[in-house]
Protein backbone atom coordinates (compact mmCIF):
# COMPACT_ATOMS: atom_id res chain seq x y z
CA UNK A 1 0.00 0.00 0.00
CA UNK A 2 1.01 3.21 -1.24
CA UNK A 3 2.72 5.84 1.18
CA UNK A 4 -0.05 8.63 0.17
CA UNK A 5 -2.79 5.96 0.10
CA UNK A 6 -2.02 5.22 3.87
CA UNK A 7 -1.99 8.73 4.89
CA UNK A 8 -5.82 9.34 3.12
CA UNK A 9 -7.18 6.11 5.38
CA UNK A 10 -5.80 6.73 8.22
CA UNK A 11 -7.21 10.46 8.57
CA UNK A 12 -10.41 9.20 7.07
CA UNK A 13 -11.02 5.90 9.39
CA UNK A 14 -9.90 8.33 12.66
CA UNK A 15 -12.78 10.51 11.35
CA UNK A 16 -15.63 7.74 10.79
CA UNK A 17 -14.15 6.07 14.30
CA UNK A 18 -14.38 9.11 16.60
CA UNK A 19 -16.75 9.04 19.36
CA UNK A 20 -18.07 12.10 18.23
CA UNK A 21 -18.61 11.19 14.64
CA UNK A 22 -20.59 8.06 16.49
CA UNK A 23 -22.56 10.64 18.70
CA UNK A 24 -23.85 12.72 15.55
CA UNK A 25 -24.83 9.69 13.39
CA UNK A 26 -27.21 8.86 16.31
CA UNK A 27 -28.17 11.96 16.69
CA UNK A 28 -29.08 12.43 13.39
CA UNK A 29 -31.08 9.46 13.10
CA UNK A 30 -33.23 9.81 16.57
CA UNK A 31 -34.02 14.04 14.70
CA UNK A 32 -34.93 12.19 11.28
CA UNK A 33 -36.78 9.61 13.08
CA UNK A 34 -38.94 12.40 15.07
CA UNK A 35 -39.25 14.26 12.06
CA UNK A 36 -40.88 11.43 10.35
CA UNK A 37 -43.29 10.87 13.02
CA UNK A 38 -41.89 7.00 13.32
CA UNK A 39 -41.97 4.81 16.10
CA UNK A 40 -38.02 3.51 17.25
CA UNK A 41 -37.50 0.23 15.02
CA UNK A 42 -35.16 -2.61 16.63
CA UNK A 43 -34.53 -5.42 13.88
CA UNK A 44 -33.16 -8.74 15.53
CA UNK A 45 -31.35 -11.63 13.70
CA UNK A 46 -32.06 -15.29 14.77
CA UNK A 47 -30.35 -18.06 13.41
CA UNK A 48 -31.83 -20.79 14.90
CA UNK A 49 -29.03 -23.29 15.70
CA UNK A 50 -26.69 -20.53 17.13
CA UNK A 51 -26.17 -20.73 20.49
CA UNK A 52 -25.84 -16.56 21.20
CA UNK A 53 -29.25 -16.71 19.28
CA UNK A 54 -30.91 -18.82 21.40
CA UNK A 55 -29.73 -15.93 24.96
CA UNK A 56 -30.44 -13.36 22.96
CA UNK A 57 -34.11 -14.50 22.49
CA UNK A 58 -34.66 -15.29 25.85
CA UNK A 59 -33.96 -11.63 26.87
CA UNK A 60 -36.24 -10.08 23.87
CA UNK A 61 -39.98 -10.27 24.98
CA UNK A 62 -38.21 -8.26 28.35
CA UNK A 63 -36.80 -5.46 25.63
CA UNK A 64 -39.94 -4.98 24.49
CA UNK A 65 -41.65 -4.45 27.41
CA UNK A 66 -38.72 -2.23 29.34
CA UNK A 67 -38.23 -0.23 25.64
CA UNK A 68 -40.41 2.13 23.41
CA UNK A 69 -39.44 0.27 20.13
CA UNK A 70 -41.45 -1.87 18.02
CA UNK A 71 -38.77 -5.39 17.50
CA UNK A 72 -39.05 -6.63 14.37
CA UNK A 73 -37.79 -9.99 14.21
CA UNK A 74 -35.96 -11.77 11.22
CA UNK A 75 -35.06 -15.26 10.24
CA UNK A 76 -31.23 -15.94 9.03
CA UNK A 77 -28.89 -18.31 7.51
CA UNK A 78 -25.75 -19.12 9.08
CA UNK A 79 -22.67 -16.54 8.04
CA UNK A 80 -20.87 -18.06 5.37
CA UNK A 81 -17.64 -19.70 5.48
CA UNK A 82 -15.71 -16.78 5.06
CA UNK A 83 -17.14 -15.59 8.03
CA UNK A 84 -16.86 -18.64 9.95
CA UNK A 85 -13.08 -20.10 8.37
CA UNK A 86 -13.27 -23.16 11.26
CA UNK A 87 -16.97 -23.94 12.09
CA UNK A 88 -16.03 -27.30 14.03
CA UNK A 89 -13.95 -25.08 16.77
CA UNK A 90 -16.46 -21.94 15.88
CA UNK A 91 -19.25 -24.96 17.47
CA UNK A 92 -17.69 -26.02 20.18
CA UNK A 93 -16.75 -22.90 21.27
CA UNK A 94 -19.82 -21.00 20.84
CA UNK A 95 -21.52 -23.37 22.85
CA UNK A 96 -19.01 -23.66 25.38
CA UNK A 97 -18.58 -19.85 25.92
CA UNK A 98 -22.76 -19.33 25.41
CA UNK A 99 -22.99 -21.82 28.63
CA UNK A 100 -20.70 -19.65 30.32
CA UNK A 101 -22.27 -16.55 29.41
CA UNK A 102 -25.78 -18.25 30.34
CA UNK A 103 -24.69 -19.34 33.81
CA UNK A 104 -23.35 -15.28 34.48
CA UNK A 105 -26.73 -13.70 33.29
CA UNK A 106 -29.15 -15.75 34.46
CA UNK A 107 -30.68 -17.49 31.61
CA UNK A 108 -31.41 -20.82 30.34
CA UNK A 109 -28.07 -22.58 28.85
CA UNK A 110 -28.30 -24.60 25.82
CA UNK A 111 -27.65 -28.16 26.33
CA UNK A 112 -26.49 -29.61 23.26
CA UNK A 113 -26.26 -28.69 19.41
CA UNK A 114 -29.36 -29.65 18.02
CA UNK A 115 -29.70 -32.06 15.03
CA UNK A 116 -30.50 -31.05 11.25
CA UNK A 117 -34.45 -32.19 11.70
CA UNK A 118 -34.33 -30.60 14.94
CA UNK A 119 -33.32 -27.33 13.90
CA UNK A 120 -35.78 -27.28 11.04
CA UNK A 121 -38.65 -27.97 12.62
CA UNK A 122 -38.23 -25.08 15.24
CA UNK A 123 -37.42 -22.93 12.06
CA UNK A 124 -40.81 -23.77 10.99
CA UNK A 125 -42.30 -23.32 14.01
CA UNK A 126 -40.24 -19.79 14.32
CA UNK A 127 -41.31 -18.88 10.86
CA UNK A 128 -45.34 -19.71 11.68
CA UNK A 129 -44.83 -16.98 14.75
CA UNK A 130 -43.13 -14.92 12.51
CA UNK A 131 -46.17 -14.61 9.80
CA UNK A 132 -48.64 -14.63 12.95
CA UNK A 133 -46.66 -11.41 14.60
CA UNK A 134 -46.25 -13.81 17.66
CA UNK A 135 -42.30 -14.12 17.11
CA UNK A 136 -41.71 -11.99 20.02
CA UNK A 137 -43.71 -14.05 22.38
CA UNK A 138 -42.93 -17.43 21.21
CA UNK A 139 -39.46 -17.60 20.03
CA UNK A 140 -38.20 -18.07 23.62
CA UNK A 141 -40.01 -20.94 24.05
CA UNK A 142 -39.49 -22.40 20.69
CA UNK A 143 -35.68 -22.34 21.13
CA UNK A 144 -36.01 -23.85 24.16
CA UNK A 145 -37.27 -26.86 23.33
CA UNK A 146 -34.65 -26.80 20.20
CA UNK A 147 -31.40 -26.91 22.67
CA UNK A 148 -32.66 -29.09 25.22
CA UNK A 149 -33.81 -31.59 23.06
CA UNK A 150 -37.51 -31.70 23.33
CA UNK A 151 -40.00 -31.57 20.43
CA UNK A 152 -41.47 -29.15 19.41
CA UNK A 153 -45.37 -28.60 21.33
CA UNK A 154 -47.82 -30.28 19.65
CA UNK A 155 -50.73 -28.44 18.02
CA UNK A 156 -48.36 -24.98 17.50
CA UNK A 157 -49.52 -23.17 14.10
CA UNK A 158 -46.93 -24.51 11.59
CA UNK A 159 -46.61 -23.31 8.00
CA UNK A 160 -45.57 -25.94 5.25
CA UNK A 161 -42.70 -27.81 6.19
CA UNK A 162 -39.62 -26.48 4.88
CA UNK A 163 -41.45 -23.69 2.46
CA UNK A 164 -41.95 -20.61 4.92
CA UNK A 165 -38.89 -21.20 6.65
CA UNK A 166 -36.65 -21.20 4.00
CA UNK A 167 -38.53 -18.25 2.39
CA UNK A 168 -38.54 -16.45 6.08
CA UNK A 169 -35.17 -17.26 6.33
CA UNK A 170 -33.90 -15.91 2.91
CA UNK A 171 -35.62 -12.62 3.18
CA UNK A 172 -34.18 -11.82 6.81
CA UNK A 173 -30.58 -13.30 5.53
CA UNK A 174 -30.39 -10.58 2.12
CA UNK A 175 -32.14 -7.70 4.79
CA UNK A 176 -28.88 -8.48 7.25
CA UNK A 177 -26.55 -8.12 4.00
CA UNK A 178 -28.33 -5.44 3.06
CA UNK A 179 -27.79 -3.84 6.04
CA UNK A 180 -23.98 -4.58 6.47
CA UNK A 181 -23.82 -7.32 8.59
CA UNK A 182 -23.49 -11.18 8.18
CA UNK A 183 -24.11 -12.82 11.89
CA UNK A 184 -27.27 -13.95 13.64
CA UNK A 185 -27.63 -12.85 17.51
CA UNK A 186 -27.72 -9.45 16.45
CA UNK A 187 -29.18 -6.20 16.83
CA UNK A 188 -29.80 -3.47 13.89
CA UNK A 189 -30.97 0.68 15.38
CA UNK A 190 -30.53 3.88 13.55
CA UNK A 191 -27.54 2.73 11.41
CA UNK A 192 -25.76 1.05 14.52
CA UNK A 193 -24.91 -2.90 14.60
CA UNK A 194 -25.20 -4.89 18.08
CA UNK A 195 -23.65 -8.07 18.09
CA UNK A 196 -25.24 -10.34 20.73
CA UNK A 197 -25.93 -9.72 24.85
CA UNK A 198 -22.08 -8.67 24.92
CA UNK A 199 -23.44 -5.65 22.98
CA UNK A 200 -26.91 -5.10 24.14
CA UNK A 201 -25.59 -3.05 26.73
CA UNK A 202 -24.97 -0.33 24.24
CA UNK A 203 -28.42 -0.42 22.42
CA UNK A 204 -30.17 -0.22 25.75
CA UNK A 205 -27.47 3.17 27.04
CA UNK A 206 -28.93 4.72 23.26
CA UNK A 207 -32.39 3.84 23.53
CA UNK A 208 -32.02 5.28 27.58
CA UNK A 209 -30.22 8.85 26.34
CA UNK A 210 -32.82 8.93 23.46
CA UNK A 211 -35.72 8.69 26.17
CA UNK A 212 -36.99 5.73 25.16
CA UNK A 213 -36.90 3.76 28.66
CA UNK A 214 -39.85 2.99 30.37
CA UNK A 215 -38.13 2.64 34.07
CA UNK A 216 -34.87 4.58 33.97
CA UNK A 217 -34.95 2.85 37.83
CA UNK A 218 -34.51 -0.58 36.39
CA UNK A 219 -31.12 -1.83 35.85
CA UNK A 220 -29.99 -3.01 32.14
CA UNK A 221 -31.17 -6.36 30.85
CA UNK A 222 -27.74 -7.29 29.90
CA UNK A 223 -24.92 -4.86 31.83
CA UNK A 224 -21.00 -5.43 30.68
CA UNK A 225 -18.87 -7.72 32.17
CA UNK A 226 -15.04 -6.63 32.78
CA UNK A 227 -12.54 -7.88 35.07
CA UNK A 228 -12.89 -6.16 38.46
CA UNK A 229 -9.40 -6.62 40.01
CA UNK A 230 -10.26 -8.31 42.88
CA UNK A 231 -8.69 -8.74 46.70
CA UNK A 232 -5.18 -7.42 47.47
CA UNK A 233 -2.86 -7.44 44.59
CA UNK A 234 -0.17 -9.95 44.85
CA UNK A 235 2.85 -9.40 46.41
CA UNK A 236 5.95 -9.32 43.74
CA UNK A 237 8.87 -11.15 45.66
CA UNK A 238 11.52 -13.84 44.50
CA UNK A 239 8.23 -16.15 44.98
CA UNK A 240 8.00 -18.39 41.38
CA UNK A 241 4.41 -17.39 39.86
CA UNK A 242 1.93 -19.87 40.33
CA UNK A 243 0.23 -19.03 36.96
CA UNK A 244 1.16 -18.66 33.69
CA UNK A 245 -1.35 -16.54 31.64
CA UNK A 246 -0.88 -17.47 27.79
CA UNK A 247 -2.09 -14.75 25.63
CA UNK A 248 -2.25 -15.34 22.15
CA UNK A 249 -2.50 -12.71 20.01
CA UNK A 250 -1.86 -11.09 16.59
CA UNK A 251 -0.32 -7.44 15.51
CA UNK A 252 -3.10 -7.13 12.86
CA UNK A 253 -6.11 -7.85 15.16
CA UNK A 254 -7.41 -4.22 16.98
CA UNK A 255 -8.88 -6.57 19.86
CA UNK A 256 -5.47 -7.59 20.61
CA UNK A 257 -4.65 -4.03 20.93
CA UNK A 258 -7.56 -3.16 23.25
CA UNK A 259 -6.98 -6.11 25.65
CA UNK A 260 -3.20 -5.89 26.01
CA UNK A 261 -3.45 -3.41 29.19
CA UNK A 262 -5.99 -5.21 30.65
CA UNK A 263 -4.10 -8.60 30.52
CA UNK A 264 -1.04 -6.74 31.93
CA UNK A 265 -3.22 -5.83 34.85
CA UNK A 266 -4.72 -9.13 35.63
CA UNK A 267 -1.09 -10.56 35.26
CA UNK A 268 0.04 -7.92 37.71
CA UNK A 269 -2.73 -8.43 40.03
CA UNK A 270 -2.89 -11.73 40.56
CA UNK A 271 0.74 -12.25 40.53
CA UNK A 272 1.10 -14.66 36.92
CA UNK A 273 3.86 -14.93 34.51
CA UNK A 274 2.05 -13.18 31.16
CA UNK A 275 3.85 -15.25 28.16
CA UNK A 276 3.34 -14.09 25.01
CA UNK A 277 2.41 -16.42 22.16
CA UNK A 278 1.90 -14.50 18.42
CA UNK A 279 0.53 -16.03 15.41
CA UNK A 280 0.23 -15.28 12.39
CA UNK A 281 -3.38 -12.75 11.20
CA UNK A 282 -5.67 -15.42 9.80
CA UNK A 283 -5.70 -13.16 6.39
CA UNK A 284 -1.67 -13.96 6.34
CA UNK A 285 -2.72 -17.33 6.19
CA UNK A 286 -5.46 -17.36 3.49
CA UNK A 287 -8.94 -17.16 5.08
CA UNK A 288 -10.06 -14.00 3.37
CA UNK A 289 -12.44 -11.48 5.91
CA UNK A 290 -15.48 -10.28 4.54
CA UNK A 291 -16.29 -6.73 3.79
CA UNK A 292 -19.36 -6.86 6.02
CA UNK A 293 -17.04 -8.56 9.14
CA UNK A 294 -13.83 -5.60 8.41
CA UNK A 295 -17.03 -2.91 8.94
CA UNK A 296 -18.37 -4.09 11.97
CA UNK A 297 -14.93 -4.94 13.09
CA UNK A 298 -13.71 -1.10 12.78
CA UNK A 299 -16.80 0.17 14.38
CA UNK A 300 -17.08 -2.06 17.09
CA UNK A 301 -13.35 -1.29 18.43
CA UNK A 302 -14.18 1.91 18.11
CA UNK A 303 -17.09 1.30 20.78
CA UNK A 304 -14.86 -0.96 22.95
CA UNK A 305 -11.90 1.64 22.73
CA UNK A 306 -13.85 3.69 24.23
CA UNK A 307 -15.06 2.18 26.66
CA UNK A 308 -11.77 1.06 28.12
CA UNK A 309 -10.34 4.51 28.25
CA UNK A 310 -7.92 3.98 24.44
CA UNK A 311 -7.29 6.03 21.54
CA UNK A 312 -8.74 3.81 18.58
CA UNK A 313 -8.68 4.85 15.11
CA UNK A 314 -5.52 6.48 13.34
CA UNK A 315 -4.41 3.48 11.91
CA UNK A 316 -2.30 2.03 9.06
CA UNK A 317 -3.67 -1.71 8.66
CA UNK A 318 -0.32 -3.40 8.92
CA UNK A 319 -1.53 -7.07 7.34
CA UNK A 320 1.93 -8.30 4.84
CA UNK A 321 5.20 -7.44 5.80
CA UNK A 322 4.52 -4.58 8.84
CA UNK A 323 3.15 -7.64 11.01
CA UNK A 324 5.94 -9.55 9.80
CA UNK A 325 8.92 -7.30 10.91
CA UNK A 326 7.00 -6.39 13.83
CA UNK A 327 7.19 -9.96 15.16
CA UNK A 328 10.77 -10.33 14.09
CA UNK A 329 11.65 -7.57 16.95
CA UNK A 330 9.39 -8.92 19.02
CA UNK A 331 10.69 -12.46 19.17
CA UNK A 332 13.97 -10.68 19.79
CA UNK A 333 12.61 -8.64 22.68
CA UNK A 334 10.83 -11.11 24.51
CA UNK A 335 14.54 -13.08 24.58
CA UNK A 336 16.06 -9.72 26.80
CA UNK A 337 12.52 -8.61 28.19
CA UNK A 338 11.19 -6.08 26.57
CA UNK A 339 8.71 -8.17 24.84
CA UNK A 340 5.63 -6.99 26.60
CA UNK A 341 6.98 -3.40 26.35
CA UNK A 342 7.32 -3.66 22.20
CA UNK A 343 4.13 -5.23 21.82
CA UNK A 344 2.20 -2.45 23.62
CA UNK A 345 4.00 0.17 21.11
CA UNK A 346 4.04 -1.69 17.93
CA UNK A 347 -0.30 -1.76 18.50
CA UNK A 348 -0.55 1.07 19.67
CA UNK A 349 1.59 2.55 17.32
CA UNK A 350 0.01 0.96 14.22
CA UNK A 351 -4.19 1.38 15.93
CA UNK A 352 -3.96 4.78 17.37
CA UNK A 353 -0.81 6.59 16.57
CA UNK A 354 -0.79 5.99 13.14
CA UNK A 355 2.72 4.95 12.28
CA UNK A 356 3.58 2.60 9.14
CA UNK A 357 5.45 -0.15 10.39
CA UNK A 358 6.15 -1.61 7.42
CA UNK A 359 8.63 1.68 6.66
CA UNK A 360 12.37 1.26 9.01
CA UNK A 361 11.34 4.85 10.13
CA UNK A 362 8.31 3.69 11.25
CA UNK A 363 9.63 0.49 12.87
CA UNK A 364 12.44 2.26 14.35
CA UNK A 365 9.49 4.51 16.42
CA UNK A 366 8.33 2.08 17.94
CA UNK A 367 11.05 -0.34 19.10
CA UNK A 368 12.76 3.23 20.34
CA UNK A 369 9.58 3.61 22.29
CA UNK A 370 10.25 0.06 23.88
CA UNK A 371 13.65 0.95 24.84
CA UNK A 372 15.45 -1.13 21.87
CA UNK A 373 17.66 0.90 19.53
CA UNK A 374 18.33 0.90 15.84
CA UNK A 375 20.81 -1.41 15.98
CA UNK A 376 18.64 -4.20 17.70
CA UNK A 377 15.89 -3.62 14.53
CA UNK A 378 18.26 -3.98 12.24
CA UNK A 379 19.53 -7.32 13.92
CA UNK A 380 16.34 -8.49 14.43
CA UNK A 381 14.99 -8.00 11.18
CA UNK A 382 17.82 -10.70 9.83
CA UNK A 383 16.61 -13.33 11.90
CA UNK A 384 13.84 -15.84 10.89
CA UNK A 385 13.37 -17.71 14.11
CA UNK A 386 10.11 -16.03 14.70
CA UNK A 387 8.29 -17.93 11.94
CA UNK A 388 8.80 -21.49 13.64
CA UNK A 389 7.97 -19.58 17.09
CA UNK A 390 4.27 -18.24 15.73
CA UNK A 391 3.55 -21.59 13.75
CA UNK A 392 4.27 -23.53 17.51
CA UNK A 393 2.16 -21.25 18.88
CA UNK A 394 -0.54 -21.71 16.43
CA UNK A 395 -0.54 -25.15 16.48
CA UNK A 396 -0.92 -25.02 20.30
CA UNK A 397 -4.23 -22.27 19.79
CA UNK A 398 -5.72 -24.92 17.08
CA UNK A 399 -5.06 -27.99 20.51
CA UNK A 400 -6.81 -26.07 22.86
CA UNK A 401 -9.57 -26.02 20.35
CA UNK A 402 -9.77 -22.41 19.28
CA UNK A 403 -8.54 -20.32 16.17
CA UNK A 404 -8.78 -16.38 16.38
CA UNK A 405 -6.85 -14.13 18.41
CA UNK A 406 -6.68 -12.97 20.76
CA UNK A 407 -7.21 -16.12 23.34
CA UNK A 408 -6.08 -16.44 26.42
CA UNK A 409 -5.88 -19.14 28.54
CA UNK A 410 -4.25 -20.11 32.29
CA UNK A 411 -2.06 -22.54 32.96
CA UNK A 412 -3.21 -25.97 31.27
CA UNK A 413 -7.28 -24.82 31.98
CA UNK A 414 -9.40 -24.78 28.81
CA UNK A 415 -9.23 -21.43 27.03
CA UNK A 416 -11.04 -18.20 26.25
CA UNK A 417 -11.02 -16.22 22.56
CA UNK A 418 -11.83 -12.84 22.15
CA UNK A 419 -11.44 -9.70 24.71
CA UNK A 420 -14.70 -9.75 25.97
CA UNK A 421 -13.98 -12.84 28.07
CA UNK A 422 -11.10 -11.41 30.29
CA UNK A 423 -13.77 -11.56 33.33
CA UNK A 424 -13.93 -15.29 32.94
CA UNK A 425 -9.49 -15.45 32.50
CA UNK A 426 -10.04 -13.62 35.75
CA UNK A 427 -12.49 -15.88 37.19
CA UNK A 428 -9.59 -19.03 36.96
CA UNK A 429 -6.56 -16.48 38.13
CA UNK A 430 -8.69 -16.25 41.39
CA UNK A 431 -9.33 -19.66 41.76
CA UNK A 432 -5.68 -20.13 41.74
CA UNK A 433 -5.30 -17.79 44.36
Amino acid sequence: MSALKNIVIKHVVRILTHPATRQWQRTRASVLRRMKGASAQVHYFHQADDPYSHLCVQLLERLGQRYDVDLLAHLVSPPEDSAAPDRERLGHWSLRDATLLAQAYGLEAPVASPDTAAVASAESSLAASLQAGRFVVDAAAISQRLWSAQPQAEGQVQGPPQVDAQTAKAAGTALRKQLGHYLGATFFYGGEWYWGIDRLHYLEQRLREEGLCRDLAAPLLAPVRDIALLGAPALHGGRKPTAQLHYFCSFRSPYTYIALPRVRQLAEHYGAQLRIRFVLPMVMRGLAVPREKGMYIVADVAREAQRVGMSYGFLVDPVGKPVERGYAVLHQAMKVGSGLQLAQSFLQGVWADGIDAGTDRGLYAIAERAGLDKVFVDKALTDDSWRAAAATNRLELLDMDLWGVPSFRVNDLPGYWGQDRLWMVEQDLMALR
